[in-house]
């Protein structure tokens, strides 16, 4: 995830916006470039899973790159194409999704969406309004109407979510050292205690996994009681089982990883689990 160990970040040319956005001009010609194939692609009938997964392999071997989204002074809304994290590659790759399937190829469109779905109410209002903790922004991004948490009804069972991390490790976190920022995160953290979270444990990931489609969004939780999610990816069939496409911090780059996502887990003893998650496909 991209919480956890401070990283300085080397900005090349980047654009700024009026509206605080920082895009380097490399991620810019990039993101143009797949805008003009998405709209020569135009509006066929894919489910909103289906794009997912055609937009989330144009990515495939992107370095990953942890700790994008920190940068000095005001938070501003990072755009990154060309290195991404686990959490910035699930919000790209949904963002060109949901405006694909609007019709509108065009960098504003891509701007509005991504901090639409970023930020608490879709509005950058600062470094406490970005959807920190990856439980908070299932949840949140279900009320905006863009997805829904499957996790109960595909037989998934209660998850105690009550992370802490982020208040208890304010030295971890620059923006933390400020008194408003800190309390604001508390108030966040005391919100997703009191709701209800459901998971799939990773012993029942295989029996359960007819019921995952590619394309949906993967958030593995833990056994860490002070964490709720620490990877997070998309699912996607691969010889009739069930696999990861995400940004790997192992192999550092966007993969699909080589074991069906129950091996995945079974391998990481921090790994408890997973929430499920489907996009809600746009109307137009």
């Amino acid at each position: 995830m991209n919480k956890i160990i401070p990283l300085v970040l080397f900005l090349i040319l980047p654009f700024l916006s009026p509206a605080q956005t920082v895009c380097t001009l490399e991620s810019r010609e990039k993101l143009e470039e797949m805008l003009d194939q998405l709209a020569q692609e135009g509006l066929s009938n894919r489910t909103s899973n289906e794009r997912v997964i055609e937009i989330g392999k144009k990515f495939l071997k992107t370095p990953y790159v942890e700790k994008t989204l920190e940068l000095p002074g005001e938070e501003k809304l990072v755009i990154n194409l060309t290195g991404l994290d686990c959490t910035t590659y699930v919000e790209t790759v949904i963002t060109l999704t949901r405006i694909a399937e609007e019709g509108k190829f065009t960098f504003q469109e891509f701007e509005k969406e991504l901090e639409n779905l970023r930020y608490r109410d879709g509005t950058n209002e600062g470094y406490a309004t970005r959807l920190h903790y990856f439980s908070d922004w299932i949840f949140e991004n279900e009320q905006k109407g863009i997805l829904k948490d499957v996790t109960k009804e595909i037989g998934g069972a209660p998850y105690a979510n009550a992370p802490t991390f982020m208040s208890e490790n304010p030295q971890f976190y620059r923006q933390l050292s400020e008194s408003e920022n800190l309390d604001a995160i508390k108030e966040t953290e005391s919100k997703i205690d009191k709701r209800g979270y459901y998971y799939v444990p990773k012993a029942d990931i295989q029996s359960l996994e007819k019921n995952i489609q590619s394309g949906d969004i993967i958030a593995i939780t833990t056994s860490m009681t002070n964490l709720d999610v620490v990877h997070t990816g998309f699912a996607i069939e691969k010889n009739g089982r069930i696999h990861l496409m995400h940004a790997s911090s192992k192999n550092r780059e966007v993969e699909i990883s080589e074991k069906p996502l129950s091996e995945y887990l079974a391998g990481n003893k921090t790994q408890s689990g997973i929430i499920v998650s489907r996009l809600i496909k746009t109307a137009y």
